[in-house]
């Protein structure tokens, strides 16, 4: 399980090593242009349900802290849907991972 550190914050987002790598991938592209988008994540009933959204801009600190020390294969697929919600006026959020079709290496 890996996390989410925004803005050196005391919050921080849990999030599988896996889907974790995808958001990367995504969140680097993005701010890589100088892009500043949206990213909304659910909490889920065990954590008191809700949502949280937080403005990701290039120039604001995000840290990916992976637990696992080899990085998975990346699902191309994935990263664009990914992408094309950080794209839209809703932001980034979480879609279920599609099948593998093309992998990429993590880094």
């Amino acid at each position: 399980m890996g996390r989410l550190i925004y803005n050196s914050s005391s919050r921080e987002l849990d999030i599988d090593d896996r889907v974790l790598a995808h958001l990367r991938f995504a969140i680097l592209n993005k701010l890589r242009r100088s892009e500043s988008f949206a990213m909304t994540w659910e909490h889920g009933v065990e954590n008191g349900s809700g949502r949280t959204t937080i403005w990701l801009h290039p120039s604001i600190p995000l840290q990916f802290v992976f637990s696992g020390n080899r990085p998975p294969k990346l699902n191309r697929l994935w990263i664009e849907q990914l992408l094309l919600t950080a794209n839209s006026a809703s932001g980034l959020h979480y879609v279920p991972e599609p099948d593998q079709t093309d992998e990429l290496d993590a880094d």
